[in-house]
């Protein structure tokens, strides 16, 4: 953006491109000709900050200003430095949570310099700016009075405008000069540069500073500076960043409902914001129809909900409506009760049935989803509730105009609950899947969850990082395709799309191994798949994905973990242990597992281990209790 005092036409010729009114000049000349020019960077964070404001003064009656918080706040820091900082800005790649660790920042000052130095070139300088801030290393100036400048950076040039500041300091270039030499050094201008360090040696050397001291100044700044952010810019990101972690750390819930709701279109990364959510504790529960707001929301239980608007073929008018009869007139009490009161014109039957399918009906205990597929002679369940609901609403509107309309009782019938034929639970969350993109209220591999966990050294996420020859893969999946395929030759081979916890993976099946394992590839099975990478037989310098065993997921069970040993202390006093494990005691051998319990008395060192003389279940709600509890376990693979 070009500003200028009075109208830029006055200064500079213009242009229409397209839509927008441009200048005739480039950046460059725009600014030799001494024009203001600005570049504006929008941010998806601040987005999610506004979104998490607001959700917080809803859901506690709190408003918060973020541009007047405290940034010396240490349980913020703790949460940067423990590396949770998934959706936390600029701080959740696995690099920056190690540097972070690493690191520990404890003031705004380290954020700024740690995401500075981030970045190809000033990175190699993080091993000493660490040993510098926890005293490993002592603090040195190669000009003394340059501590004036660097103290925050213990010693380390990081920011241009200590460049800037230092080149007046040491070798009295003007402001102008000095910004000159900023452009010069980000831009790479080499004859520039040349002139320039002319000016800095023999300035330097006038004010008494050592010739070769200047040159190993100088060569510091060649080596980072093309790289090196300016101070101002890592401060805004810094801010923003802390603001993200201060928000995470205080108003967890409300925080990651901002963040998911502007990730909404983004299936990956909505995905992976959703298993930080399982991580943190916080459940992410699928849409309901009286707790649902547009987006994500947080409950008065500090749940997440799925948004209404994230529904496929649920408009934003219907959505509307619904929230605006809910909030004046209270929560439906049932799907009757909603028809009645809902605007049908927004709300149609298509619009129904998705909510009911995507369990926004769920809460009514009288309905199932099942219901609304349903035909009664020949007429779907949903459009005769919709009939219904308009009837009542027109028999409504003509009591109202009737002169006696206050005295008059609305007397509709409603029709009565089908009966239906129960879908499978695959059914119901495929179903469920179509419409948010997701498994929300469970996952079709849950039963196999220990399998899949335990049984398995390769997901759908990690199968391309293991493409080394000789490589061995076990891997589980749900079966989400097989597309035939013919070769060139005019053989049949098929493309087999499997999906786990992690995502989708896609493996090619070639001849023999694509004939005898179709039948098996089924959507919706659940499958197990034992193979290798091998160098490729016609294309040594390619890998071959060979296929030795492909078998139903089923089969792995109660061959994956033999026992699980619980590590207690001697002083362990919860008496409710015992009774959430018998919730867990089976006779079905295919389920069954040895569970043995070590006691440890740490003042003596002595340990007693025993066998729970009953079989137990250890799936994932069995491992998830563990887990709440806080108990180490070690599992013993079969």
């Amino acid at each position: 953006v070009v500003i200028t005092q009075e109208p830029t036409v006055n200064y500079i010729p213009m242009q229409l491109n397209e839509d927008a009114v441009t200048t005739q000049f480039v950046k460059d000349t725009v600014e030799e000709l001494g024009l203001l020019k600005m570049d504006f960077l929008g941010l998806r964070n601040l987005t999610i900050i506004e979104n998490a404001v607001k959700i917080i003064e809803k859901t506690r009656g709190i408003h918060i200003d973020m541009s007047s918080i405290d940034y010396e706040i240490p349980e913020v820091y703790q949460t940067i430095t423990s590396g949770n900082t998934d959706g936390v800005f600029q701080l959740e790649s696995p690099g920056m949570k190690s540097f972070m660790q690493e690191l520990k920042p404890d003031k705004l000052e380290d954020l700024i310099a740690g995401i500075s130095l981030y970045r190809p070139g000033p990175m190699a300088y993080i091993p000493q700016f660490i040993a510098r801030k926890h005293g490993q290393e002592p603090i040195v100036y190669d000009i003394p009075i340059m501590e004036k400048y660097l103290q925050d950076t213990y010693g380390i040039t990081v920011y241009q405008e200590q460049v800037m500041l230092l080149s007046r300091l040491l070798a009295n270039f003007t402001r102008g000069e000095s910004d000159v030499l900023r452009k010069a050094m980000g831009k790479k201008m080499i004859d520039k540069m040349n002139e320039l360090k002319k000016k800095f040696l023999d300035g330097g050397q006038k004010n008494g500073h050592n010739a070769d001291t200047l040159e190993k100044i100088w060569a510091d700044w060649e080596k980072f500076a093309s790289y090196a952010f300016n101070k101002s810019h890592a401060t805004c990101y810094s801010w923003v960043a802390y603001q993200t972690a201060y928000l995470k750390a205080n108003y967890p819930a409300e925080y990651m409902a901002g963040v998911l709701s502007r990730n909404l279109s983004n299936l990956s990364k909505l995905t992976v914001f959703m298993d930080e959510c399982k991580s943190m504790g916080i459940e992410v529960k699928g849409p309901d129809i009286n707790e649902s707001v547009e987006k994500f929301g947080v409950t008065e239980n500090g749940e997440i909900r799925f948004g209404l608007g994230a529904i496929k073929s649920v408009g934003a008018n219907a959505v509307s409506s619904i929230i605006e009869e809910r909030n004046a007139n209270g929560p439906y009490k049932d799907i009757f009760d909603f028809v009645e009161r809902v605007n049908l014109s927004a709300c149609n039957k298509s619009t129904i049935e998705s909510l009911a399918f995507a369990g926004a009906f769920d809460c009514f205990k009288e309905v199932a989803r099942e219901m609304f597929a349903t035909k009664i002679n020949d007429i779907s369940w949903s459009e005769i509730i919709v009939k219904y609901g308009q009837r009542y609403q027109a028999d409504c509107s003509s009591a109202q105009a009737s002169l006696f309309g206050d005295m008059e009782t609305i007397e509709t019938a409603r029709p009565s609950l089908p009966e239906y034929e129960p879908w499978s639970h695959i059914q119901l969350l495929e179903e469920e899947k179509q419409l948010v993109g997701m498994y929300l209220s469970a996952h079709p591999l849950d039963q196999y969850y220990m399998e899949w966990r335990y049984g398995c050294n390769t997901t759908a996420a990690t199968l391309k990082e293991k493409e080394i020859a000789g490589q061995e893969i076990t891997m589980a999946g749900l079966v989400t395709g097989l597309q035939e395929r013919i070769s060139k030759k005019g053989s049949p081979w098929g493309l087999l799309t499997i999906q786990d916890y992690t995502g989708s993976a896609e493996i090619r099946l070639f001849g023999d191994t694509y004939l005898k394992y179709k039948s098996i590839c089924v959507t919706g099975v659940p499958i197990f798949i034992k193979a290798s990478y091998q160098q490729g037989r016609f294309k040594p310098e390619l890998l071959d994905f060979n296929i030795h065993q492909i078998t139903l997921l089923e089969n792995l069970q109660g061959t994956v973990i033999k026992s699980l040993t619980l590590n207690l202390d001697t002083k362990f006093n919860d008496s409710n242990l015992f009774e959430e494990l018998s919730k867990y005691v089976t006779e079905e051998d295919n389920k069954a597992s040895t569970v043995y319990i070590e006691f440890t008395d740490s003042s003596t060192t002595q340990r007693i281990k025993v066998r729970i003389n009953k079989k137990i279940n250890i799936n994932q709600n069995f491992v998830k209790m563990l887990d709440a509890k806080e108990i180490e376990y070690q599992i013993n693979q079969g």
